[in-house]
């Protein structure tokens, strides 16, 4: 290790360490919480100015415009829609309907603000007063009524002066009685989401706490128990976020989190004046980079885990780059609005922010390293066309259940296209109420479903489900990056060492090298995971992918008595393969199978072609 690389390492120690403190940080009681309310309407992530805001931005610039056309069509569109019904479709959750109710009701609320016609209006009370005569909001899988309640909390809030006093009460008793009060009872459990630090705890307490707000004035005893407590639990999964500002659930629930977490923070800013010092809890404000160095070509999610694979970038960056002066997030959602790949909706017309524009990109770091959450990426540069490498490590165990066996993975895109790929989410780890099946039953949750090695395949999970992997090494220099992964935790029932190197060559040419020592002779699998055509030299020592006209080469530089072949992306013999699970199909895998193995390293470069006229 060089001289360089260990005192990075110490810096990055002693960083993390200070970065994880605790924020000292009084909440009022809640005799005194709501104290500064804000009398009237609306008060919930708004300002009573900011509709005619938002009606002079769209008249002067041309993006705002376009956004608010995409939201008014939406809006137009939902007048004729039926109202949504109570219904459960994979038996267990009501999120979906949740997640419509709330949709229609802030894109018609927006409409009617910016409109002035009362349709919009009609239209949410239609939708509101369906779901307030809901049996219940599903208390038993919360997310769905956190989400409920915010949704009633936009319509009575923003829409209080549509409504006559009988609908007013309507809405009150339906955000008390089917979320309030559910809420207030899952806070005096020791156990549940609000002593959690994933991303239930950000949705639920943003949900409720938005439901609170709207109705202090005329519920002031349970808004402010709920204030309360919502204020002191969000900072578990605020103070994970430290020291990097990176998500222990992928970027897709970064997302999910982190708007949720918004939603809090402005209700309390709008409604009280003031977030009670959470804004600058753990590292929050840092957290916009996390999908910003976790996405690859065109900004394609690294879907490593439960996390879907789509383009990314979110209204929160908006939101982010004004609160907390940080241009490089506007410019990652207003370049991705500007490109016409995404539309935008009602979050981003409330959060716009236009500092980024014109920023240069190329000033970026190019590599990143997450602590404590253990992810990375690397790049050979900002272009479009450069190669992007994701690494996933970290704990098996996440937060709520949505890893895979998965540490030491790798996502690489190069030439805008996704090369080596993860295997994506599988659904039916989502129904496992009616299946009962543990996680590592199923393909795409196991190390062979993976860009990883696989020692003594069997029955049982193929990676140490309960491991912890760590970067032992990062190094990042205007010829190279360098990580450097300790997985024996990983292949403990099987090896006494396993490390995993990755290499960006003179920023051209990744280069994975595994370093293997068994307990005893052993049978070894190595995979890679591609959905491009794969072409094997005579030998079987260098594969060349090909896609949309583009190639990649593998290379097979280590061992010597090693080669690839190609095989389907299904179970190995060994392995559970329940009748249900996600189609791989379209995709093929590279595999190396050695047998006898008890120390080896097997080192394979993986180099895209820039002159190539593949087929």
């Amino acid at each position: 290790m060089t001289k360089r690389l260990l005192l990075i390492l110490l810096l990055a120690v002693s960083a993390a360490g200070a970065a994880e403190k605790k924020t000292d940080r009084k909440v009022p009681t809640p005799d005194k919480i709501l104290k500064t309310l804000r009398a009237g309407h609306p008060r919930i992530m708004v300002e009573p100015e900011t509709f005619d805001g938002l009606k002079a931005l769209i008249k002067k610039e041309k993006l705002p415009a376009k956004i608010y056309g995409t939201v008014k069509r939406k809006a137009d569109k939902m007048l004729t829609e039926p109202v949504s019904i109570y219904e459960k479709p994979d038996g267990r959750r009501l999120l979906s309907v949740s997640r419509r109710v709330l949709d229609r009701v802030r894109t018609l609320a927006l409409a009617y603000h910016l409109e002035g016609d009362r349709k919009y209006a009609d239209r949410a009370w239609q939708e509101l007063e369906a779901a307030a005569a809901f049996q219940d909001w599903n208390p038993p899988h919360f997310l769905d009524t956190a989400e409920m309640t915010h949704a009633f909390a936009l319509g009575y809030d923003w829409l209080y002066d549509c409504w006559t006093a009988d609908q007013r009460r309507v809405l009150r008793d339906a955000i008390v009685t089917k979320g309030l009060e559910p809420g207030l009872k899952v806070y005096k459990k020791k156990k549940g989401w609000h002593r959690n630090e994933n991303n239930w705890n950000q949705v639920c307490n943003g949900g409720l706490i938005s439901g609170a707000l709207a109705i202090a004035d005329t519920e002031p005893q349970i808004a402010a128990q709920i204030v309360c407590e919502a204020v002191k639990s969000v900072t578990l999964p605020m103070e994970h976020l430290a020291p990097d500002g990176a998500g222990s659930e992928g970027v897709g629930y970064w997302d999910y989190g982190s708007r949720y977490n918004i939603v809090l923070l402005s209700s309390l800013e709008t409604a009280l004046g003031t977030d009670f010092g959470l804004s600058q809890v753990g590292a929050f404000g840092k957290s916009g980079f996390y999908q910003i160095y976790l996405s690859g070509a065109e900004r394609t999610s690294y879907d490593f885990a439960d996390c879907g694979k789509s383009r990314v970038s979110a209204p929160q960056h908006f939101w982010l780059a004004q609160k907390y002066n940080m241009p490089t997030f506007s410019w990652f959602r207003l370049s991705a609005l500007e490109s016409g790949k995404e539309h935008g909706g009602a979050l981003d017309l409330l959060w716009y922010d236009d500092s980024g524009r014109g920023l240069d990109c190329k000033k970026l770091p190019l590599d990143k390293y997450f602590r404590k959450v253990e992810t990375a990426s690397m790049r050979s540069s900002w272009e479009p066309d450069a190669i992007m490498v994701g690494i996933q490590a970290g704990d098996s165990l996440n937060l709520g259940g949505h890893r895979h066996l998965d540490l030491g993975s790798f996502i690489l895109d190069a030439l805008g296209e996704r090369w080596i790929i993860d295997s994506g989410k599988e659904k039916e780890t989502y129904m496992a109420h009616k299946h009962h099946n543990p996680r590592h039953f199923y393909y795409r949750i196991r190390a062979e479903g993976h860009n990883l090695p696989v020692l003594n395949p069997g029955e049982g999970p193929d990676q140490n489900p309960k491991a912890v992997a760590k970067f032992v090494g990062f190094e990042s220099t205007p010829k190279q990056a360098l990580a450097v992964l300790d997985l024996t935790q990983a292949y403990e029932e099987n090896a006494k060492r396993a490390q995993r190197t990755f290499t960006l060559e003179d920023r051209k040419r990744l280069v994975v090298t595994d370093e293997l020592q068994a307990l005893k002779p052993s049978e070894l699998w190595w995979f890679l995971h591609t959905e491009a055509k794969v072409k094997l030299s005579e030998n079987g020592k260098i594969a060349t992918l090909s896609k949309n006209g583009k190639s990649l080469t593998v290379r097979l530089q280590q061992p010597a008595n090693a080669a690839f072949e190609v095989m389907e992306c299904k179970p190995l013999p060994s392995s559970p393969n329940p009748e249900k699970q996600a189609d791989n199909k379209k995709r093929r895998k590279l595999a190396i199978h050695l047998t006898d193995v008890k120390k080896i390293n097997i080192q394979v470069a993986l180099e895209p072609q820039r002159a190539s006229h593949a087929k």
